[in-house]
């Protein structure tokens, strides 16, 4: 696993760390997704998860700590969490702490998706949205149920302060999740004009090259730029 932070830029504090699997070799995500199939993707998941706790109790996370899953390799969400649940225990991570993060890499069916947010929810751990504004992760998903937060798709921030068009489209989802009570996480943040527009918008909870590069099992010292 790689950690990469997510900042809260109103204390300049460590919102959470969300956990990259890397190979061994150090081999991309991607490298490793491919290798993911119908008979391997429970397994796989399962250790995911497991392995992120154990690390980050290791490491002596305190904040939040985001893991992506895949939706697919959950047959019944109250009984494929059981073994996070008692890795938390073995490890003593408070549950309370737990984000778990939807990513773009797999369409699962929207009910079966809903079904396991709410179940989550119900449980007390927060859920996120990853990739949100491109492919899978969109508005058709926030009309039918709403996750805790949502990360703004790199894609659409990149380059954001010179563009009139991106601007007003984040404007617009932004008061969308206000209203909602969604958070909001900018993610692939690398431009200080970038932070710049995005924090006079309101957006507080950033992630990107910015501030930390992930760091393979380790807690990357966060970069704090100075935008005056």
């Amino acid at each position: 696993m790689a950690f990469q932070p997510i900042v809260d830029f109103r204390d300049r504090s460590v919102y959470a760390y969300e956990s990259l699997i890397r190979g061994i070799d150090g081999s991309s995500a991607a490298s490793i997704l491919a290798q993911v199939t119908d008979r391997n993707r429970y397994t796989f998941d399962q250790a995911c998860r497991v392995t992120a706790v154990e690390m980050a109790s290791k490491l002596g996370m305190s904040c939040f700590l985001s893991i992506n899953f895949l939706p697919n390799a959950v047959y019944q969400a109250s009984t494929c969490i059981r073994a996070t649940l008692a890795a938390a225990e073995r490890c003593h991570f408070p549950t309370d702490r737990l984000i778990f993060e939807i990513t773009e890499n797999e369409r699962p069916d929207q009910a079966h998706l809903k079904n396991i947010v709410l179940e989550y929810q119900r449980q007390g751990f927060k859920t996120a949205f990853d990739d949100f504004g491109a492919g899978y992760a969109g508005l058709n998903l926030l009309s039918e149920f709403q996750p805790d937060i949502i990360k703004l798709d790199m894609a659409l921030l990149r380059n954001i302060d010179k563009d009139h068009v991106r601007q007003t489209i984040v404007r617009g989802l932004l008061d969308i999740c206000r209203t909602l009570g969604v958070e909001v996480i900018a993610e692939g943040i690398e431009q200080i004009g970038e932070l710049q527009v995005l924090q006079s918008m309101g957006v507080y909870l950033f992630q990107g090259f910015l501030f930390a590069h992930p760091g393979f099992e380790e807690l990357p010292t966060v970069h704090w730029p100075d935008i005056g």
